[in-house]
């Protein structure tokens, strides 16, 4: 009887382990198991300010890569895995990982990646606007509607005309979740720090605001981007023309405030169009920039040649590069050239 009851009992606590084994085998398969089931090797996921536990899993499901959606339900919440421990962000989920390890990345901004904003080419601040919400949370429409707000401007001390001089192009780390303020407060950041004391000393010797150094470099850019090299040249001509109380007559100022910058070659009809960035029919510097010029191109005005150049116009060879000329006979002759090679390769508008 005793050795039979001894048994049962064995027999009874066997099973016991046996049941614990399998159970414990079921949920390391669900904690450490493969749940992510993808064609690539990696994929980006963005977690949104002011998400929920809920929000992200609805999110991996809509990606429908989740093969086991029970097992990541079931670990976000043994891990608790909401409220602040939600960090908005961009993270990258890589092919095989289990649920442990999926949790543990986005659980409290783990795996939270840095982004980058590049900054070039803009003319306009919805260009500005576009390029800065490429990559990150802010969209286009919430950063225009900062930087067309007259309190905001004058919180940074720029007028509606100069906003776009302080921003900076170059390519910028930062985190996703980043909104419109935090973008523009790392704008003005930037901006500090790239006027350093001697930019700034720089700029009263040229006798311009550290803003109109930056409208100056933006038609120094505009009229020379692919040789770097000869904005100094650029830029002392400029600033010979202003010294001399004359108009700068840019043709890059006309294509700006005409809007079309899809001409290839301004005409006659062009340099009386009624604007206060047309540098033809005004005096001195436009109201602001006509682009964000570069670090380069700023550099370039202040530290400008010294030359006598008062005239230029691209050369006939179609180089990229300017003839100068120190006399309008000269510039006359240079202009005719290039405006000859215009008509020879059909280039009327």
């Amino acid at each position: 009887m005793a050795k039979r009851k001894r048994r049962i009992i064995s027999f009874g606590f066997l099973m016991f382990l046996v049941t614990v084994l399998l159970v414990g085998f079921y949920y390391y398969r669900l904690v450490f198991g493969p749940v992510l089931n993808m064609k690539k090797e990696s994929v980006a996921f963005y977690i949104h300010t002011g998400w929920s536990q809920d929000n992200v899993f609805d999110a991996l499901i809509s990606m429908d890569i989740v093969k086991k959606p029970k097992a990541v339900k079931w670990v976000m919440e043994r891990k608790n895995y909401d409220g602040g421990l939600v960090v908005p962000g961009k993270y990258t989920l890589k092919n095989g990982i289990n649920a442990n390890d999926l949790v543990n990345h986005l659980r409290a901004g783990n795996g939270e990646e840095e982004v980058k904003i590049v900054l070039n080419h803009a003319r306009t601040l919805q260009e500005l606007a576009g390029k800065a919400s490429a990559n990150i949370e802010a969209d286009s429409i919430s950063i225009l509607d900062k930087l067309t707000d007259p309190e905001v401007i004058g919180r940074y001390g720029f007028s509606a005309e100069t906003f776009k001089a302080m921003f900076l192009p170059d390519t910028y780390y930062t985190e996703w979740d980043t909104d419109a303020d935090e973008f523009l407060e790392r704008m003005a950041s930037e901006y500090k720090k790239f006027w350093t004391e001697e930019r700034i000393q720089s700029a009263k010797i040229q006798g311009l605001s550290q803003s109109q150094v930056t409208t100056l470099a933006s038609i120094v850019q505009a009229e020379q981007q692919t040789h770097p090299e000869e904005r100094a040249a650029i830029a002392g001509l400029y600033l010979n023309r202003l010294n001399r109380g004359m108009r700068l007559q840019s043709d890059p100022t006309v294509v700006y405030a005409v809007g079309d910058f899809n001409i290839n070659r301004v005409l006659t009809k062009h340099l009386s169009f009624a604007s206060p960035y047309n540098t033809y029919i005004n005096s001195g510097l436009p109201p602001g920039p006509i682009n964000i010029p570069t670090k380069q191109a700023i550099d370039a005005v202040l530290n400008a040649e010294d030359n006598d150049y008062i005239y230029m116009c691209a050369k006939a060879d179609f180089s990229g590069y300017h003839a100068f000329a120190k006399s309008h006979t000269e510039h006359i002759r240079n202009a005719r050239a290039f405006q000859n090679a215009l008509n020879q390769r059909k280039i009327y508008k």
